[in-house]
């Protein structure tokens, strides 16, 4: 019950954390989106690099970047978190908050789609049910916003693929972001360079927004260890439903703080999503319900 609750803890405050960079982000302007995420791939690397070095867990990512298979999925694990960030920090930084929550609403049925196309997973009645729903929501959006909401639909695209990329490793939370930050290094580095060449650069307007600009290797790795904290100690289910918390905290923030418009057809896109993910988490738990009763029933003759 102790190990639930530090679970439940962590999760908590992962997706809470979340929740809060379409507050933070902003904090990080007169940067544009490419210097942020350059920035945040080199304080992300020094943080985890620190942290690692404290836990004396260097041979966990030894064992990765020896392992030929693990580095080349880490690769593109490094490649669909660094456009993802990217995304997002355009998004909210441009005044489209309530759209990248919407991302981050239809990222797990995103996730369910990539199950089915690459390891040929087959759904659920009520599974596909959710997905449908979600396209009918896609398409009263892109009537609303007269386009598709591609910044939506790339972040989940990017952030599914990135998950689906993680499960094809074994490899920890804190070695596998150093070896993915590792990765896009070189390339973070040139970026800083050009703009900080050009005279575009930002880093040098202070003190105080440098440091807000390291924060962002704080910023993206704890969460990220918080979350891992929570899986090991937590049922998926749970994870399921405490992921919501992020897009409904930026959905807010959205609406609430910054002033972006929800007229009626975005409603009700909205809720079109909602009532899919209803049918999905429904699905979800009572699929974990039977699977946890025929776990119990195996053991039954076991025990005797």
């Amino acid at each position: 019950m102790d190990e639930r609750r530090t679970g439940t803890a962590a999760g908590l405050a992962a997706y809470g954390l979340w929740g809060l960079f379409p507050l933070y982000f902003p904090l990080l302007e007169p940067a544009g989106g490419l210097e942020i995420v350059a920035h945040r791939v080199v304080w992300s690397l020094l943080f985890v690099a620190l942290l690692i070095t404290a836990l004396r867990r260097w041979s966990l990512v030894r064992a990765a970047v020896t392992d030929v298979r693990s580095l080349l999925v880490l690769a593109g694990a490094a490649v669909l978190i660094a456009a993802n960030w990217l995304v997002f920090v355009y998004g909210v930084n441009s005044g489209h908050v309530v759209e990248t929550s919407l991302g981050y609403f239809i990222n797990p049925l995103v996730s369910v789609l990539l199950g089915v196309v690459v390891f040929a997973e087959r759904l659920r009645p009520l599974q596909w049910t959710a997905v449908g729903l979600a396209a009918v929501a896609v398409a009263v959006l892109t009537w609303d916003y007269g386009r598709p909401p591609w910044i939506a639909l790339t972040l989940a695209a990017t952030f599914g693929g990135y998950g689906l990329l993680k499960k094809l490793v074994r490899v920890e939370a804190a070695p596998g972001l150093l070896v993915e930050t590792a990765l896009v290094l070189v390339p973070a580095l040139v970026v800083l360079g050009v703009l900080e060449g050009s005279g575009q650069g930002t880093a040098g307007e202070g003190t105080g927004h440098l440091l807000l600009l390291a924060s962002s290797g704080i910023a993206t790795a704890v969460p990220l260890l918080l979350f891992a904290a929570a899986a090991r100690r937590i049922p998926l289910s749970t994870v399921g439903l405490l992921q919501y918390l992020t897009p409904l905290m930026q959905l807010a923030i959205g609406v609430f703080v910054y002033g972006e418009p929800m007229p009626p057809a975005r409603l009700a896109g909205f809720a079109v999503v909602w009532a899919a993910l209803a049918v999905f988490t429904l699905d979800s738990l009572r699929a974990a319900r039977a699977a946890g009763r025929r776990a119990a029933a195996e053991q039954v003759p076991a025990a005797a």
